[in-house]
């Protein structure tokens, strides 16, 4: 039986990216490959990636909700990487976004952290968590799928940019020592309400991503610690840190808002071009 080749499978993954295709035999299906071997093919399309001259800027979340965890054999969350050319930030909390080669898109409303400080394997809570960060926002994560019928395993997921497509970051709040009790408590707590054309679809919560998205942050800061010492969070990387509500299928000409209650952040809308 031949090695898992990491490169081969990154290369096909990476034009199929580049061309809009699907990728019909999924990785988890191929002899040799696991979570290790996901990573791998991760980095090394992160490593053409900034190649090319798009800077990694920080990271993004995948299966924060631990009620899956047992059933797909996951110790923790995954993870994968964002870049410079994926993630804006919107103007008067708007933004109008366009994406070609797209296959099959969904949206999640998410909570993003940009962090001041390296966050490590000691980051146990919220409290922790919010005192790396130095900021916070609400988000839109648009994810792109290359496997049929939306049907895959963690891995890959993770050897498939995480389905990153793109990461759209409404105002950022600033987060003070002052303001870090206040905000323990209303991450677990605060409301989102998502909007498609006017019509409302779904209420998420805080709640939704591992009790909190504090927690998200500190759970992925551990994660990443222990199985990448050498490449902890850092300061200046973006976190998108699990979607609120479910992902709902979206295509060009959408119109979504995301309003928030229960958090000092304004609605954020999104027009699909």
């Amino acid at each position: 039986m031949s090695e898992f080749d990491v490169e081969a499978v990154a290369r096909e993954l990476r034009l199929a990216s580049e061309s809009g295709e699907k990728v019909t035999v999924l990785p988890s299906s191929r002899a040799g490959f696991d979570l290790d071997k996901a990573y791998a093919i991760e980095s090394q399309l992160k490593q053409w990636r900034e190649a090319g001259g798009h800077k990694s800027v920080g990271r993004k979340v995948g299966y924060a909700n631990k009620a899956i965890w047992r059933v797909l054999k996951l110790e923790t969350l995954v993870w994968a990487h964002m870049y410079e050319d994926t993630v804006h930030q919107a103007t008067g909390n708007a933004a109008t976004l366009s994406l070609p080669c797209a296959r099959s898109l969904k949206i999640e409303p998410e909570t993003v952290f940009g962090l001041k400080r390296e966050m490590g394997a000691e980051t146990a809570d919220t409290q922790g968590a919010l005192e790396a960060t130095e900021w916070l926002a609400m988000g839109f994560e648009i994810i792109d799928c290359p496997f049929p019928e939306w049907k895959f395993q963690p891995g890959d997921f993770v050897a498939s940019y995480g389905l990153h497509a793109a990461l759209v970051i409404g105002e950022r709040m600033s987060v003070q020592a002052e303001t870090i009790p206040r905000l323990v408590e209303e991450l677990a707590q605060f409301k989102v309400r998502m909007f498609r054309n006017g019509e409302f679809v779904e209420e998420g919560s805080g709640r939704n991503s591992l009790r909190s998205p504090a927690l998200c942050l500190a759970e992925l800061g551990r994660a990443i610690a222990k199985r990448f010492p050498g490449e902890p969070l850092s300061a200046g990387e973006i976190v998108s840190s699990g979607t609120l509500t479910a992902g709902h299928e979206t295509s060009t000409g959408d119109r979504w808002r995301a309003e928030i209650e229960g958090l000092s952040l304004p609605a954020l809308t999104l027009q699909l071009a």
